[in-house]
């Protein structure tokens, strides 16, 4: 008796799968064939590769079978692959409001800390983005900026401490952008650099550290059957990290109001919000915790990695400090808000280095209702979860040759103009464009001018190459880590 029952509920389960795995047959739109039980993911018990390199492949696979789009599975879920950039600009921009939220699991009951900007859709996000878009322009970016440079001397002093031995430059720059993000964001003192403990590098750390428990979790219910895991109470984060955070902000909010002590950052206009259209101190902290994750791991890992490029190229490298002591002298040799904008070169390096080295390896969408393909009689069904494999596209030979060739001359004036516009996405495009994208520019530049022109970088041997990238980061890292040789100018 058990062994029929255990032979009929094999069956039907294979039936399923294979009724399954046939969607994107039924729907008339190519698809990579999937196998049991993960799809056309790696077995999450034993990952090989960092998810953003399996898209990577999806996408490499798509484009040699010259398909525009193409269909795979994630465990059970149906994920719709865009490959050619006219669909991505229509996704992402023309046709936007077809795809105004992002697939990224969040619980605002249990985890309110992960109903942030970056993961709530809807006229929720909408009204949000409305509101805090006047804290990122130019004038508030210039207003942050003298907060910004304060934090320049402890980057300095602590090269300075570690120039004699190998460096590992990403644990450096961390504290830096942690540094930056505390004091502008929230007139915070984080003391990374004196704290080899401080809670905000542990906490930032483990925020991006995927564990087994995490990706088992996100693999089978957060991405699969994200209602039931709000019914089930999953969290999208640790529950020490959402109380540490929630305690930081809820004690800075209370200090301020009950000192009536104001200032000019982003914690402030959230507590203009609050008094003045009902923001809770939860809604309060989710965005404070984005801002700060988004603002401290993004430029710590592109100037990371922008280092070991200047520093693996040391031609490239010299032009750069040779444009930083051109420009400061114009500026009195000082780093200053004007100054940074003027380095043109400076900025082709970002450009390339977030070529290269995406911090979002993916950018995902979900089809809020139907959506007709503008040439092909195909319907993308509601519900449905885009996947905009963005390291796909930018070591794509057709737009960028050689792709593994660190080249700053990809991104000038004139080869940008002759690029399709979505061949770069480094920070998304359109509405759902990166809203701190300016923040992350400026601390880039000035962390990587304020190196350079005190120091020659080399990179030690320490440092495992060819890079791999980490497995269970989030976002690209370098297994082992870069380490870097710092040599007084």
């Amino acid at each position: 008796m058990l062994f029929s029952v255990l032979v009929c509920l094999l069956v039907t389960v294979f039936l399923y799968y294979k009724w399954t795995f046939k969607y994107w047959q039924r729907r008339n739109i190519p698809w990579l064939e999937p196998s049991l039980p993960f799809g056309n993911l790696s077995n999450p018990f034993n990952r090989q590769e960092n998810l953003g390199i399996t898209v990577k492949k999806f996408y490499k696979e798509m484009k040699q079978r010259k398909w525009k789009h193409g269909g795979i599975f994630f465990l059970v879920s149906p994920v719709y692959c865009v490959v050619d950039l006219d669909y991505v600009k229509n996704i992402m921009s023309r046709d936007f409001h077809y795809f105004t939220d992002r697939s990224i699991y969040f619980n605002e009951k249990n985890d309110p800390l992960s109903a942030h900007l970056f993961a709530i859709g809807g006229q929720k996000w909408r009204n949000l983005r409305t509101k805090l878009t006047p804290t990122f322009t130019s004038g508030k970016m210039k207003q942050m900026f003298h907060t910004l440079l304060e934090c320049e001397s402890n980057l300095l002093k602590r090269i300075a401490k570690e120039c004699h031995s190998p460096i590992n430059i990403k644990e450096i720059l961390s504290c830096f952008t942690i540094d930056v993000i505390g004091s502008v964001g929230f007139g915070l003192e984080c003391k990374t650099f004196e704290d080899e403990d401080s809670p905000f590098r542990i906490y930032g750390k483990k925020v991006f550290k995927d564990s087994v428990l995490r990706s088992l979790k996100r693999v089978f219910l957060t991405s699969n059957f994200p209602d039931l895991a709000r019914k089930l109470g999953v969290l999208a984060f640790p529950s020490d990290i959402t109380d540490f955070f929630l305690k930081v902000v809820t004690d800075t909010v209370r200090y301020r109001e009950e000192n009536h002590h104001t200032r000019s950052d982003f914690l402030q206009l959230l507590i203009d919000m609050k008094n003045n259209e009902t923001l809770t101190i939860e809604e309060i902290a989710a965005q404070c915790f984005v801002f700060f994750l988004a603002g401290f791991e993004t430029s710590s890992t592109t100037m990371t990695f922008a280092l070991y490029e200047l520093a693996k190229n040391q031609e490239i490298q010299s032009r750069v400090r040779e444009e930083i002591g051109a420009v400061l002298k114009k500026y009195d040799g000082k780093i200053t808000y004007e100054a940074i904008h003027d380095m043109k070169y400076m900025n082709q390096v970002i450009d390339e280095t977030l070529r290269k080295y995406p911090a979002t390896t993916v950018i995902t969408r979900t089809c809020v209702r139907d959506y007709g393909i503008p040439d092909q009689d195909v319907i993308i069904p509601k519900g449905t979860s885009v996947l905009i494999p963005v390291l796909g596209i930018h070591h794509d030979e057709e737009y960028y040759p050689n792709p593994e060739k660190f080249d700053p001359e990809r991104f000038t004036q004139e080869n940008k103009a002759a690029r399709h516009h979505y061949a770069h996405l480094p920070f998304g495009e359109g509405p759902r464009i990166c809203i701190g994208l300016r923040f992350g520019l400026m601390q880039s530049k000035v962390g990587l001018t304020s190196l350079l022109k005190n120091y020659r970088f080399t990179v030690n041997e320490k440092t495992k190459e060819p890079l791999k990238m980490q497995v269970r980061s989030l976002i690209l890292a370098a297994e082992g880590e870069i380490w870097l040789d710092a040599h007084k100018l």
